[in-house]
């Protein structure tokens, strides 16, 4: 029998969750490829629920939560800080209806953003019909992507990098 004194080590690799998140985001941005707001519904029929005591909007199929975006209030602003979908549930257009379903609760409700989030912040950069909500003075680190300057078609770099990811 263990004895209360007893440690657990828990090792946590910094670089092993920054690289997740960076898979995570990746796969994301590469899946939001539509042009207008007809082109970010889901083809599942999505219930957005927003968790305020926990702070995330939840995006669920019946009974199973498969996707969220968390959140903070930060003088009176809302923080939207990070964009999950379960893996099983990419590619079906999740991630883009639940962060324009959010955006337009948002909207609803008067207040402005702050986007650390960069799913957040491409979404936005492809439909400009959500920059006004951007707080000005607090626009936050993913809320303007920085794109190479020049030629190229983003759209082909972004299905590429999908590719390479499934």
């Amino acid at each position: 029998m263990a004895s209360a004194a007893e440690s657990v080590t828990v090792t946590i690799s910094i670089e092993a969750e920054a690289a997740a998140r960076e898979e995570n985001n990746a796969t994301l941005i590469a899946a939001l490829d539509g042009k207008n707001l007809g082109d970010v519904e889901s083809s599942w029929v999505l219930d957005v629920i927003n968790d305020a005591e926990r702070g995330r909007w939840i995006a669920t199929v019946g009974a199973d939560a498969i996707a969220e975006l968390s959140y903070r209030f930060v003088g009176g602003r809302v923080v939207l800080l990070t964009t999950w979908v379960d893996p099983a549930a990419r590619h079906n257009r999740v991630a883009t209806e639940l962060i324009a379903r959010v955006l337009d609760e948002v909207r609803e409700s008067g207040k402005k953003i702050t986007v650390i989030c960069p799913v957040v912040g491409e979404f936005i950069a492809r439909h400009a019909e959500y920059l006004d909500l951007i707080d000005k003075v607090h626009p936050g680190s993913g809320a303007y992507p920085r794109h190479e300057p020049g030629g190229g078609n983003h759209d082909e770099d972004l299905a590429a990098l999908e590719r390479d990811l499934t």
